[in-house]
């Protein structure tokens, strides 16, 4: 864990300094970054942290940024870039909801000699100048982790689970799910544990991530040891069907992106374990590359690099951190959640806690 904090701080104090570089004359005359987000219902991130991050960080550097979300349509994704490359953006940093649909935006962006950006999701077969992420693989690696450690801590040698995947069409659901099921396969292989279903969500639905996952507690028969799903949103889903059958903590449930939700369902214990990703690094990372493209300059922070299927891409990939109620107090010592949001109403286990 240290080891791990360490190496978030240091993506920080770098970063930091690329900031600290920038001019703060307002840059509007040479052009602007255009960021698209993609939605508000996959995960609330996008709007809660992301957007006030990445705001703050083009507002420090004196550079222009028009953000906006496509929720969830990938026409209006569409549209918003054709209006901020009429406008003059010279780079834009997406979030993509595929990547046929981003990848036609990059397309046209480079015919104009705009630079684009991948933040957090990869575009296969894009042109990207630049992917800043996490190193999702750990992420599903550090889940899988959570879910065997949680099947361990109850004794249980032997466990029936399901997989409640991320949307068949986002590159990190598949880096995800590579990840947990790493740590998993080897107990599925050997028959210790019996991989019941294997489902994907579409579009990060939660709505419907809850009645997949009906549907798979049926199909195991209402006896579940193990719910491996790939973020907080689907793990809640999970989570309200467990409630409704009395077998709310009696499951193990992993989940992603340190919600206020989720640190609190950690705590109560009907999630075993969730993923902190230091979204203010992950953000600040992208606007300190876009301000460079922006200027023409050499960026020094994209120090590796991931192949999209067509090119390397050079890449900012942040460490990601496994949180269980032992360190639930990490994610808020780091000002990401506030004491008072999650501690609401659960005020004894926050003190047993050490929150």
């Amino acid at each position: 864990m240290k080891k791990r904090r360490l190496a978030i701080t240091a993506v920080f104090a770098a970063v930091a300094i690329a900031l600290t570089g920038c001019s703060s004359a307002d840059e509007s005359a040479d052009g602007f970054v255009g960021v698209i987000l993609p939605d508000a219902a996959s995960s609330n991130r996008w709007e809660t942290a992301d957007r006030g991050f990445l705001q703050a960080a083009f507002d420090a550097a004196g550079v222009k940024v028009d953000i906006q979300n496509a929720n969830g349509d990938k026409a209006q994704f569409a549209t918003i870039a054709d209006q901020m490359l009429t406008a003059g953006a010279k780079v834009l940093i997406l979030v993509n909801l595929d990547s046929d649909s981003a990848k036609a935006v990059q397309d046209k962006a480079a015919a104009q000699g705009v630079k684009t950006i991948d933040y957090d999701r990869l575009t296969l077969n894009g042109s990207a100048s630049y992917y800043v992420s996490f190193d999702n693989e750990a992420v599903g690696r550090l889940q899988g982790e959570g879910i065997k450690a949680c099947l361990d801590a109850a004794g249980k040698s032997s466990a029936r689970i399901v997989y409640l995947n991320g949307s068949p069409t986002d590159n990190n659901a598949t880096l995800f799910k590579a990840g947990y099921d790493s740590v998993l396969r080897p107990s599925i292989d050997s028959k210790a544990y019996t991989l019941v279903d294997d489902q994907a969500v579409p579009d990060w639905d939660n709505a419907k991530g809850g009645v997949i996952f009906e549907q798979q507690l049926s199909k195991a028969g209402g006896k579940l040891d193990a719910v491996v799903s790939a973020n907080e949103g689907l793990g809640l889903a999970a989570i309200a069907v467990l409630k409704k059958n009395k077998l709310n903590g009696k499951v193990c449930v992993s989940g992603q992106d340190a919600t206020v939700d989720g640190l609190r369902a950690v705590l109560t214990g009907d999630m075993s374990n969730t993923v902190y990703k230091a979204i203010k690094a992950e953000a600040e990372g992208a606007a300190a590359l876009a301000i460079a493209l922006l200027r023409g300059e050499e960026a020094t922070t994209a120090t590796g690099s991931v192949n999209n299927g067509t090119i390397d891409v050079p890449s900012v990939l942040l460490v990601p951190v496994g949180i269980t109620k032992a360190n639930v107090k990490d994610v808020i010592a780091d000002g990401f959640q506030t004491r008072e949001a999650v501690c609401a109403d659960i005020e004894d286990l926050c003190t047993a806690n050490g929150i």
